[in-house]
């Protein structure tokens, strides 16, 4: 549904938990449901299954990331072009949920990398408009805590999901479980088109190009710490499996593999618990603050992959600080890119983000995978933790323009 209005104003209510905020949640709760029941089982389909190696992993999960980087420029760029948003969104949720059909007829990993990038296309048409969405649903003094509460049903989606994967572990095939995952993946795409309630505003009709170049230099600015900690931030795929290897001799392959999609589950568990107090503090103090903290967090958790006591209980810290940073980075880096990025340009702002975030992932996911298979685990957790650091070091001594919004933030 369409309220059309001559003014591209967007929606500013007086409640920040709206019916917009919350039907996005709702969606994001069910998509991640969908994604994650799938991820948490899917190093133990490609390894025990169709025998594929780590260096498979970190190519499935990089190949995609680098395919659906155009789609989430071309997304935000294109919802500003036309003046609308919900159908992009709705429609890269159904994809995402349709993907996930393909791993349960997959019969060798390259059918998985197939069905990998077409459930990223999902997500990175989805993921920029939805992004402006939020922020257009509420007033910049909230827009953290509307994110933080976003991501926070976006995790309890990442709780059940791999809570459901490790029940049915032992009572039905992998393959199964992929089927299954659709469920609530097609529930989400239902939520925005029942839910979000659109405003149709003014389109831009400068091309690409001209959208992007007019861009706030702060913004761009923005953009390296944040394209740094894209290449430090591999796929969490990887942090299940790393934990499956560190456990095996131990537990054995299905009891280590049942423990880590336990601890990544933990590690949502830790987010939801955070998340929302996370995203009042980017709103009350400083958002580049928080997101440096997340940052600077990712790189201590890598490096401490390298020193950890391979026992049940040495991991469990490693995870909590996975859903402790993830929180802070979730949370507030939306929120300070909003007040960098003018309202007429979200949708081409945060797509220009979210590409930049992609390229980094590919980045990462390629590096990780040949570092871990070529050289060692702990060679590629060292150059993911340091990259991160040196992220949050750079983001922490950029100085932006004295607006009333960035002033806030700094």
């Amino acid at each position: 549904m369409i309220d059309r209005k001559p003014s591209g104003a967007a929606l500013k209510p007086g409640r920040w938990l709206n019916r917009n905020i919350l039907g996005m949640g709702l969606a994001s709760l069910f998509s991640d449901m969908n994604h994650e029941m799938a991820s948490a089982i899917l190093p133990l389909f490609l390894s025990s299954v169709l025998g594929a190696p780590a260096f498979a992993l970190g190519v499935i999960e990089g190949v995609a990331d680098g395919v659906s980087t155009f789609f989430e420029v071309w997304s935000g760029w294109y919802s500003d072009r036309i003046g609308r948003r919900k159908g992009l969104a709705a429609a890269g949720y159904f994809i995402t949920a349709a993907s996930t059909a393909v791993f349960a007829i997959a019969t060798s990993w390259w059918h998985v990398l197939f069905g990998r990038i077409f459930g990223w296309i999902g997500w990175s048409i989805r993921s920029p408009v939805r992004d402006a969405l939020l922020t257009e649903s509420t007033a910049p003094t909230t827009v953290g805590r509307a994110f933080a509460f976003h991501r926070t049903m976006d995790t309890l989606g990442a709780i059940a999901g791999p809570l459901i994967a490790t029940l049915l572990l032992s009572h039905v095939a992998l393959r199964t479980i992929f089927l299954v995952s659709m469920i609530p993946g097609l529930c989400a795409a239902g939520a925005i088109v029942l839910l979000v309630k659109e405003q149709a505003r003014r389109p831009d009709t400068r091309d690409a190009w001209r959208s992007f170049r007019s861009l706030p230099r702060d913004f761009l600015k923005f953009l390296v710490p944040v394209g740094l900690f894209g290449i430090a931030n591999f796929a969490p795929t990887l942090l299940i499996l790393r934990a499956q290897e560190l456990l095996t001799p131990s537990m054995g392959a299905i009891g280590a593999g049942v423990y880590a999609v336990g601890l990544y589950t933990f590690s949502n568990v830790v987010y939801a618990v955070v998340g929302y107090p996370i995203g009042m503090a980017a709103d009350r103090f400083s958002k580049r603050v928080i997101l440096c903290l997340g940052f600077a967090l990712f790189g201590l958790m890598c490096l401490g992959f390298n020193v950890v006591d391979a026992s049940a209980f040495g991991l469990v810290p490693l995870f909590a600080l996975n859903g402790i940073y993830t929180a802070a980075i979730e949370s507030s880096q939306p929120a300070l890119a909003s007040t960098l990025i003018p309202e007429d340009k979200h949708g081409t702002g945060f797509g220009l983000m979210s590409g930049v975030d992609g390229l980094g992932d590919f980045v990462s996911s390629i590096l990780m995978g040949t570092l871990w298979t070529v050289i060692a685990p702990g060679v590629s957790f060292a150059v993911a933790g340091i990259t991160a650091l040196l992220g949050a070091a750079i983001l922490g001594v950029m100085r932006f323009g004295k607006s009333p919004a960035v002033a806030a933030t700094l």
